[in-house]
Parts: structure tokens; C-alpha cells; sequence
């Protein structure tokens, strides 16, 4: 009869840590306080404070419910080894080594979620791709990325809303906003931050020679509540357009689209996505807010780094993950190292390997710095 005894110590050691880094006491505290407020007959007469404690409750039971899905799950294969000790019953085995086997599998699903650790891990995403160096190529690399996060997206569970997207002069598109709603969307995507470059045979050349291609994603945390940032009227400038562009179904056409340009800093955001023009200009003021608080902590703590990565000209030498269609298959990402033949997989929204590397990659790094 096969001994399980280390086996069942590993995933006790396993409940412990996760114990501490899902701060399991403190959302025990918290939850009949959530409770109370989620009940309150006017709760929704304040609806973003509303949406704030009802998400914040949903986390909460969420991980409370799988770390005691996880505890039970211990105690049934504990249960169950004595069992099949004490009777000497070996045909039992099987089963305990696959309920082993499937606990350790959600261990390391669950283990992501002490990786993140950053302020705004938790929040929607604020997603921007911009075409670079590579003229036609780039513009249809970019329209590739934007289907590749979409795609990653929906695999997910995660909600999507297409804010923005202008066509390319040539191709594709030279530029998306799109919004990423969800637990941990931010906390995500802050892995894909960068200049992402493509090397294929280039559709778009008569030779049919090898073409390399630069876009950039740039990735802010949505926060619904900007209590630092004061925009004042007098600093922007306001233009409304027609809508257009390789948005298809997505795109709003009529001449609602909203441009606002924060005349201090220069930022410019876009939103062409809504009903009206009203609703796309509290959608652009939103993303302006986020940015400029982005911008506010970067002067105040110097946290640029840490919130949305270093800043790279979208071209040579600044990527942060190659995409190799020729002369051979790979996508190899250059922090963590992680890299896979599998680009069309990849392309389809296959990210998580890449992404949960990254986190593990970043983790490492901040410990052999300390």
C-alpha cells in the first residue's frame, strides 16, 4: 500500500499559504460588514457605490468559497488514505493519487493570485495599441493584436468594450482603445505592457520578402473614482467627428465620436463606442481622468516602472515579446524567457503561459532584488 503521507503534508503546507495570501481572516472580518451594506434597501441609490460593494463581496465569497472547497478536499483525501490503510485496501489508490493530482492542479490556479500584489491589480484595464515601425505590415499586426487580446479576453470570462479604433492609411488599424472588464484584468495585462514585434513573408510585399513589424499595447488600471486628479474645463479641447474605421459592428457611425486633448500634458483620448455623444464624452473623460492620475504618480513617487513598465520607441530593439512566422514558428517572450511554437495558437488568444511567466518572472526578480 502506497504512502501518501508527504503527499498530503505538501497540500497542507499549501492550504497554509494560501491562507495568508488570500488574507483569509481579514475577508472572514469583512464579509458580514459587506453583507449588511449589499442589503441595504437604498444601497442603489448611490449605483457606482452599488457596483463597488456588490464586486467586492462576489471576490470575497469567491475566495473564501474556494479555499474551503480546497480545505475539504484535504480532509476527503486524508479520510480516505486512512481508510485504505488501516483495511489494506490498494485498489483505493487510483482514486487517492488523482484527487492529489487535481488538488495540486488547483493549488497552482489558485497560486497566481498571490502574485498579484500590485495597488490596482484588481481593477479594469485601460488597453491603447498603436501601430509602429513597418509601415503596412505594422498597421496589420496591430489589427492582429487587437483580435489576439479580444480573443484572450473572451476565453477568460472577461468583458470587452471597443472604445475607439482608427484605420490604418494602408491597412489594419493604426490605433484601438478598448476596456477590459473583470477580477484581476489590470493585474493580467500589465504582463502584455510593451512593443510586441512580428517577423513573417509580408502579404503586402510583390517579392514576397521576410518583413518585420512593431505595435505597442499600453495598459492603465480604470479606476472609477480619480479623487486626485481636478481636470478643469478651460484645459481641454473638445471635438466631435463621425465615427469610422475597421471597428465594423463595434463602431458607433454618425457623428457622435468624441476627441478630447488635455492641452497641459497633451494627452488625447478617443471614444466612438457609445449611443451619444454625452455618453462618449463621459467615457473619454473617464480614461482621461485615469491617465492623468497615472501621470500624478509618476511625479509624486516615481512610479511609472512599477504601474505601466518603461516607455520604448515602438521599433527595433525596444519589444518585449517577438512573434516569429518565418523562417520558423516561435513567440518568445524576452523577460521571462517563456516561448512556444505554437503562434497560431498564440495569435487566437493562447496568452495565459506567457502572462502567468511573466507574473512568476517579475516575482522572482523582486526577491533577488531584495
Amino acid at each position: 500500500m502506497r504512502d501518501f503521507s508527504d503527499d498530503l503534508k505538501d497540500l497542507r503546507t499549501s492550504l497554509g499559504e494560501a491562507h495568508q495570501y488570500l488574507r483569509l481572516d481579514d475577508l472572514r472580518a469583512r464579509r458580514p460588514q459587506l453583507e449588511t451594506e449589499a442589503s441595504r434597501p437604498d444601497l442603489w441609490d448611490d449605483a457606482d457605490r452599488a457596483r463597488a460593494v456588490t464586486g467586492e463581496l462576489a471576490s470575497l465569497v469567491d475566495d473564501v468559497e474556494v479555499y474551503e472547497s480546497l480545505e475539504s478536499g484535504i480532509e476527503d483525501a486524508e479520510t480516505l488514505a486512512e481508510m485504505a490503510r488501516e483495511e489494506g485496501d490498494e485498489s483505493l489508490e487510483p482514486e487517492i493519487a488523482e484527487t492529489i493530482a487535481d488538488l495540486r492542479r488547483r493549488f497552482s490556479t489558485l497560486e497566481l493570485r498571490s502574485l498579484f500584489t500590485g495597488e490596482h491589480d484588481d481593477a479594469d484595464a485601460i488597453c491603447e495599441i498603436q501601430s509602429g515601425e513597418g509601415g503596412a505590415d505594422a498597421q496589420d499586426w496591430a489589427n492582429m493584436l487587437l483580435r489576439m487580446y479580444l480573443r484572450w479576453a473572451e476565453r477568460r470570462g472577461l468583458d470587452t468594450e471597443l472604445d475607439e479604433v482608427s484605420e490604418g492609411s494602408e491597412a489594419g488599424i493604426s490605433s484601438a482603445t478598448f476596456l477590459v472588464k473583470g477580477r484581476h484584468a489590470y493585474g493580467l495585462l500589465r504582463s502584455e505592457h510593451g512593443v510586441h514585434r512580428l517577423v513573417r513573408i509580408s502579404p503586402f510585399n510583390a517579392q514576397g520578402k521576410r518583413q518585420t513589424a512593431f505595435a505597442a499595447l499600453k495598459v492603465t488600471p480604470f479606476l472609477d473614482e480619480v479623487p486626485d486628479v481636478v481636470i478643469d474645463d478651460k484645459d481641454l479641447r473638445i471635438d466631435v467627428y463621425r465615427s469610422s474605421g475597421a471597428g465594423g459592428q463595434h463602431v458607433n457611425v454618425t457623428d457622435s465620436a468624441v476627441r478630447i486633448t488635455h492641452l497641459p500634458t497633451g494627452i488625447v483620448v478617443s471614444c466612438q463606442n457609445e449611443r451619444s455623444q454625452h455618453q462618449n464624452k463621459d467615457r473619454a473623460m473617464q480614461i482621461l481622468a485615469a491617465k492623468l492620475a497615472e501621470v500624478e504618480r509618476q511625479k509624486r513617487e516615481d512610479e511609472l516602472a512599477a504601474i505601466r513598465g518603461e516607455q520604448r520607441s515602438v521599433g527595433f530593439g525596444s519589444q518585449i515579446r517577438s512573434y516569429v512566422m518565418q523562417p520558423y514558428q516561435m513567440v518568445k517572450d524576452l523577460r521571462s524567457e517563456h516561448e512556444t511554437a505554437q503562434v497560431d495558437s498564440v495569435l487566437d488568444g493562447d496568452l495565459d503561459p506567457f502572462i502567468e511567466a511573466y507574473l512568476r518572472w517579475q516575482r522572482a526578480e523582486g526577491l533577488a532584488g531584495n
